[in-house]
């Protein structure tokens, strides 16, 4: 396995990490996702670090806090070995102090993390969401207090746009807070908005960004096809209107090309998928979930191999979609584009 930089920390992390979000199993969308128990948990987790996965990523979001359960038992007895990563801000019930970043939230949220997961400290503390209700400066010097308590090492965010990342780094440094070292983003063959201005951002500040559902939401497992209806275990079948849209005709025109790789190297789509997301600038690590041990075993081909350069202008073109204002003059102008070259063209990587 190889070990990349968690951006500009000293944290060293797999390429490759373990999402929980199939464990645990409750609700309408996580129950799609999987039921993983604790002790099919432990044996993913045995898998993992086997291969040298060692990061575990969760939320208190996930099943209402049973994958922080689930988790938290199958590690137990070798805490030391492993880096738990997990979420908070997102509702966690219906009183009007259960969602959010507040201070009071904030402090409740890492306790109960620290008691379901069964350990005295988290290695990477997320904001699940954007709170446009609460100061950043307050966001900060709350996260900051759990650092130096030592029940927080690492603090990051998820989905953030590129102002709130952005405020919320000005501020830590105003201030003298600990900066975010993480944003956990969504990209896909079928999702590269991340690139228009979160990722410049990243290689800008020095964030480094974990990938969540880097198939996007389950349409690069190699089992859709254009013209074949959903195969009938299809998370999709229940969870397509909660993740990220894609049309149908550029969905299937990325699976033509990732089909037509998987014929030029004996590898599996997803595989590839996972492939051209690890050569990508700013990606420290990629997460990938799992039900059981087949998926797993066959995501962890993902690594030890590289696609080559034609390969990967390949899937780049195939999955190319016109960048949004402002950043289409500096793609397709000569003027603009001097003063800005491509991100994705950049030789070096937040890794």
């Amino acid at each position: 396995m190889e070990y990349r930089r968690l951006g500009a920390s000293g944290l060293m992390v797999p390429a490759l990490s373990f999402g929980a979000g199939t464990f645990g199993g409750r609700g309408p969308l996580f129950g799609a996702w999987g039921t993983t128990d604790a002790r099919e948990a432990r044996r993913l987790v045995d898998i993992c670090l086997d291969a040298g996965i060692t990061m575990f990523d969760t939320a208190d979001a996930y099943s209402a806090g049973a994958s922080e359960e689930v988790l938290g038992e199958a590690i137990k007895g070798r805490r030391d070995q492993v880096i738990v990563s997990t979420k908070t801000s997102l509702p966690m019930g219906d009183g009007p102090g259960d969602a959010g970043s507040s201070r009071s939230r904030l402090i409740r949220a890492c306790e109960a993390a620290l008691r379901r997961l069964g350990t005295d400290h988290l290695d990477l503390f997320q904001l699940h969401a954007f709170d446009a209700g609460t100061p950043v400066e307050e966001v900060l010097d709350t996260l900051g207090s759990l650092v130096r308590a030592g029940k927080v090492r690492y603090t990051g965010v998820s989905n953030f746009s590129g102002w709130q990342a952005m405020k919320s780094l000005a501020a830590a440094e105003r201030h003298g807070h600990p900066r975010y070292v993480a944003h956990q983003v969504y990209y896909s063959l079928i999702g590269r908005d991340y690139e228009w201005e979160l990722m410049p951002l990243a290689l800008d500040q020095g964030l480094g960004a974990i990938v969540w559902s880097p198939l996007g939401w389950g349409r690069l497992t190699g089992r859709i096809r254009r013209g074949t209806p959903l195969p009938p275990g299809s998370r999709l079948h229940r969870t397509a209107d909660y993740g990220p849209p894609v049309a149908d005709e550029h969905l299937y025109g990325v699976i033509d090309a990732l089909d037509e790789i998987a014929q030029e190297t004996g590898k599996a789509v997803p595989q590839i998928a996972l492939n051209w997301l690890l050569q990508r600038p700013t990606v420290s690590s990629v997460l990938i979930g799992a039900r059981d041990e087949a998926q797993l075993r066959q995501n962890l081909g993902a690594v030890g191999w590289s696609l080559s350069p034609e390969q990967m202008a390949k899937l780049d073109a195939a999955s190319h979609r016109p960048a949004p204002y402002p950043y289409f003059p500096y793609e397709r102008q000569e003027g603009f584009a001097r003063l800005n070259p491509p991100v994705f063209a950049a030789p070096d990587r937040a890794a």
